[in-house]
């Protein structure tokens, strides 16, 4: 999950469609067990989820049907990031032949439960500058898979609410308390907002109980505009997140698209959506005899940008035509 999630993660437990008994002859009566380690799932366990669908559909493309060919075994933190390095030995023990982490926290617990079990990540925050790989033309261990680069993102978050809400002059940033510090994301939010004439409001929080009173602390100091960090849990708690946003008149920016489907304003961000697909693409060629430290490690190429227009019209905010010409989703 980012910034990952950007953020974020659920995998249905429905059977796709069948697919050709050829495959089930290709791998010759092997069940790929599949390992996914996630800190939070984003909806409730067993509905069906876009990112899911993406995977399992771009597996079936290659010739790789669920249940026939390979087995999901899940693991969520439920947002007790400590257990993380737990779940991960336990997928372990399991014998996964494929780790997939989601978000750069499950990342780095996959890493530092193996250097053997091919891992595909999804979200690995700069993954040569936290030493998981020697490059990312050739990570040379066992990992590869999607990286993120969420730091990158801010100044473009910024600059978007800038032309949202022009007076805009202090703006509100929630994040997640549990999450590792990342300085690189908190240094280009700084430099950021300095050259845009911004002032931020820090507001980290531990639990999601706390939201209301983050929501209060943003309104006493009178933010005018909000970005809500790459987080799964935030994804998770979009909804709430979205109906309290609109209840302290915030326009709200996020990267992750469910979060405006959901009612926050507007998203532009990595499509995660894509990223579950591309990493179903690395786990075929590992079934193929691929090694991962072979296998170049992806940076995001492809953006995704959502603006909610029955939000922007409770708010009362006129969405410039340049925003709305950009944008790949708007929801009426």
């Amino acid at each position: 999950m980012n910034h990952v999630q950007r953020r974020h993660f659920l995998l249905a437990t429905g059977a796709m469609l069948a697919a050709p008994l050829a495959s089930f002859a290709q791998k010759q009566g092997k069940i790929w067990r599949i390992g996914f380690l996630t800190p939070s799932m984003p909806q409730n366990p067993g509905a069906p989820d876009a990112y899911s669908m993406a995977f399992m559909r771009e597996m079936q493309v290659n010739g790789h049907a669920r249940g026939v060919d390979y087995v999901m075994e899940i693991r969520s933190a439920d947002d007790d990031f400590e257990r993380l390095p737990t779940l991960a030995n336990e997928l372990l023990r399991l014998n996964v032949d494929v780790l997939i982490p989601v978000s750069p926290i499950a990342v780095g617990a996959a890493y530092m439960a193996t250097k053997t079990i091919p891992i595909v990540c999804i979200g690995a925050h700069d993954p040569v500058g936290f030493g998981l790989a020697a490059s990312l033309a050739r990570p040379g261990g066992n990992l590869t898979g999607l990286a993120t680069f969420y730091a990158d993102l801010i100044p473009k978050h910024l600059e978007l609410l800038k032309v949202l809400v022009p007076k805009v002059s202090r703006v509100a940033i929630l994040g997640n308390a549990k999450m590792y510090r990342d300085t690189t994301v908190e240094k280009m939010l700084f430099e950021g907002a300095e050259m845009l004439g911004i002032r931020l409001q820090l507001v980290t929080i531990d639990s999601i109980e706390q939201l209301p009173g983050a929501f209060a602390a943003m309104t006493r100091e009178h933010a005018g505009a909000m970005i809500i960090v790459a987080d799964v849990m935030f994804v998770r708690e979009r909804h709430r997140i979205a109906e309290l946003a609109l209840k302290h008149r915030l326009p709200s920016l996020t990267a992750d698209r469910e979060s405006v489907q959901a009612g926050a304003l507007l998203s532009y961000g990595e499509d995660f959506v894509e990223m579950f697909a591309r990493a179903a693409k690395y786990v075929d060629k590992i079934m193929k005899g691929a090694k991962p430290g072979d296998l170049p490690i992806e940076q995001p190429t492809k953006f995704h940008s959502s603006i909610n227009l029955r939000t922007a019209s409770a708010l009362k905010l006129i969405i410039p035509q340049e925003l709305l010409l950009r944008a790949d989703e708007l929801i009426e």
